[in-house]
């Protein structure tokens, strides 16, 4: 099995949602010993954003780039080539204003690509990324599941089904930032929640 973990959080070191990321990856490993996990701290490395120069190079035919344009499309396709390349993946997703990290819109940006992670057909938009597990590990100050104020699993649902990953499982540690005694329920909550889904 081939897992990659992104951590997805402004912070390098200390975050929520990085912790809960790697209790799942922890519980997968627990299961499959023989596993090899990649690990992309996209706070670490942060990945360039979609931009002019980004979307000149991607409508340019690749023999036609700049060099520098042929650089900047070669950063995306490692991202490409690395989530085609597992079995498994594992998003570390805090909440920031009610939406998900501009570190991880950027990286899903990068990753969406026309005719390699998903292709238009006579049946509307078919995702190529199949095959795959995802488990996203939700970290939030306040109470949001089942919430209209929570837009960050409606859209991760939608764009990861529309590149082919419809097998998703969300894990919840809610109310962070309502005390000490609420954090540890968060994360006691979140634990039982493993429990079941590694049963």
């Amino acid at each position: 099995m081939n897992i990659l973990q992104i951590n997805a959080s402004a912070r390098s070191a200390g975050a929520n949602s990085t912790r809960l990321a790697d209790a799942v990856t922890a519980r997968l490993r627990a299961q499959h010993p023989d596993a090899v996990v990649q690990l992309r701290d996209l706070a670490a490395a942060p990945h360039p954003v979609l931009d002019e120069p980004a979307l000149a190079a991607l409508f340019t035919p690749a023999e036609q780039r700049t060099p520098e344009q042929a650089a900047r499309i070669a950063l995306d396709d490692a991202l490409i080539a690395q989530v085609q390349g597992v079995d498994v993946i594992v998003l570390g997703v805090p909440m920031y204003n009610f939406g998900v990290p501009v570190q991880l819109k950027t990286w899903i940006d990068a990753i969406a690509r026309a005719g390699v992670t998903f292709r238009y057909t006579a049946n509307g938009p078919e995702g190529l990324l199949k095959g795959k597990k995802v488990y996203v590990a939700l970290a939030r100050g306040g109470l949001y599941r089942d919430t209209p104020a929570d837009s960050q699993v409606p859209y991760l649902k939608s764009v990861l089904a529309f590149l082919g990953m419809s097998d998703v499982e969300f894990i919840y540690a809610e109310g962070l930032a309502m005390g000490a005694d609420a954090a540890a329920s968060a994360f006691a909550e979140a634990d039982r929640q493993l429990d079941q889904l590694f049963a």
